[in-house]
């Protein structure tokens, strides 16, 4: 019988597993969110919680104990500084996972995992440098545009030579042999 085993495999050896989990645990602290499989997202998620709350009691021994686990010095001073004091008033429930669908690989089933209490501050600030860079691009395409309109009539004259030259050799297809491209080039 199965009884009390509950632990998710994932079809590694318990070493390989532990260390995945820390990592993952470790670069959820880092990064306060992180991108995974969902099996892999549900299996970090009692590990990180449990350090949470280890963080929580902020006494040395606890230190300690997540130090064994995680193995890294600077995750577990961050975990212990900034993200435990986030969550005092909370009782459990430290994460969320927010299902993507599908890799396009090999159809594996993705999620977010992330911290409940610090995720719209980290999504604001990139989403808005995105849409300047766009905004910023717009009105140099603009601005050039006009500049050229009075410089066609001069440039339309120099084109006819050039361009027809080379405009058919780009359509041809190279996928029909190697011979025929060879001598055209």
């Amino acid at each position: 019988m199965r009884h009390q085993k509950k632990t998710i495999n994932l079809g590694r050896t318990a070493e390989h597993r532990k260390a995945l989990l820390a990592n993952q645990v470790c670069s959820l602290i880092e990064y306060q969110r992180i991108k995974t499989t969902l099996a892999k997202a549900k299996a970090v998620r009692p590990l990180a919680e449990k350090m949470v709350t280890l963080g929580k009691r902020g006494s040395i021994h606890a230190r300690r104990t997540a130090l064994a686990t995680l193995r890294q010095k600077n995750a577990v001073k961050k975990l212990f500084d900034d993200i435990a004091p986030r969550s005092t008033e909370r009782n459990g429930g430290y994460t969320r996972i927010v299902k993507l669908g599908q890799r396009k690989s090999d159809s594996a089933p993705m999620a977010f995992i992330e911290w409940v209490d610090a995720v719209q501050v980290i999504e604001e600030k990139p989403a808005e440098e995105k849409k300047a860079k766009r905004k910023e691009a717009e009105p140099i395409a603009k601005q050039k545009e006009p500049a050229r309109k009075p410089e066609e009539p001069a440039t339309k004259e120099e084109e006819p030579t050039a361009p027809p030259a080379e405009e058919p050799k780009p359509k041809k297809r190279k996928w029909f042999s190697r011979k025929s491209t060879k001598p055209e080039e």
